[in-house]
């Protein structure tokens, strides 16, 4: 990967960390507060890449609040059962009451 991909990807990690327990945001949420709105899928491959890194990765979903990367936590549903684990509530991959929980950095870090 070239230097400025790795360092978009520590950006995104260092945002990721600040998600207080039991709060959720989407890849889209991080990119446009880094000033890149349109690299939501690059959030994305930050979080897959995030593995060891003591990123809450669990807590980044889509802007739907559908559970979109769980495929890539190790476990049939250990990213639902790790947001369960917070009192996030999930059924059929989607979070509910998403709006509430919804950590927007833009608002929060600002």
């Amino acid at each position: 990967m070239k230097p400025e991909t790795l360092n978009f990807f520590e950006k995104v990690y260092e945002v990721a960390r600040q998600i207080p327990y039991g709060r959720v945001t989407s890849y889209g949420a991080i990119a446009k507060f880094l000033g890149a709105a349109k690299s939501a899928r690059m959030v994305g491959y930050a979080m897959n890449g995030s593995g060891g890194k003591d990123v809450p990765a669990h807590r980044v979903v889509n802007r739907h609040g559908l559970l979109t990367g769980k495929h890539h936590f190790d476990g049939t549903n250990l990213m639902q059962q790790l947001l369960e684990s917070e009192d996030v509530l999930v059924i059929d991959n989607q979070i509910q009451d998403f709006e509430t929980l919804f950590w927007d950095p833009q608002k929060e870090l600002r």
